[in-house]
């Protein structure tokens, strides 16, 4: 049986991304670009909604993000990707698919096939993934940095979503990387 993870970045109070969809507030620094090749070497299928996907596959994709991350940039370009959205036409970047509607069920399909599957930025995604029981671990790096206004990661979720938290890990940079398992 496949897993879904979910990775985001959110400030203190709360927010993954803030107005206007800013996210220049995160700082990657060297331990977050080690624990995103680390994430993207394990081969897992990424799975974004339209907003992600598009910024996602505009910055990798360009000669900045090939120039000052190129190991990043390889593993998010080579990886197999999934974009779920209603209204996206067609989505080329490399080896990415486009589903339009059936989140839930897609999702169970590619799990019980054993696809391993991470959910990276997409809070309408994750916030529909939890609330279907369908998340398996979470995991959220806090940034010492609070923004006061933005998206909180689970806007919009209709039920409690419990968690076990599984570990933790302290960056040199202030940030804080919790690690969670649902319940």
């Amino acid at each position: 049986m496949g897993k879904l993870g979910a990775f985001l970045f959110i400030s203190l109070d709360g927010y993954f991304k803030g107005p206007n969809e800013d996210i220049s507030w995160h700082n990657h620094g060297p331990e977050g670009m080690e624990l995103s090749m680390k994430g993207l070497s394990s081969g897992s299928t990424l799975i974004f909604g339209r907003t992600t996907y598009q910024m996602m596959a505009s910055f990798w994709t360009s000669p900045n993000a090939m120039e000052t991350m190129k190991p990043v940039a390889d593993g998010m370009n080579n990886n197999n990707k999934i974009v779920f959205s209603r209204t996206l036409e067609k989505a080329d970047w490399n080896n990415t698919r486009l589903v339009k509607d059936n989140l839930p069920e897609e999702i169970k399909r590619l799990k019980q096939q054993g696809t391993t599957m991470t959910i990276l930025g997409s809070g309408s995604i994750l916030t529909q993934c939890a609330s279907h029981g369908l998340l398996d671990e979470l995991q959220l790096l806090v940034d010492p940095v609070a923004i006061g206004n933005g998206t909180s990661i689970f806007k919009g979720l209709e039920k409690s979503f419990n968690l076990k938290l599984t570990g933790t890990r302290t960056f040199s940079n202030g940030a804080v990387l919790l690690n969670y398992k649902s319940l």
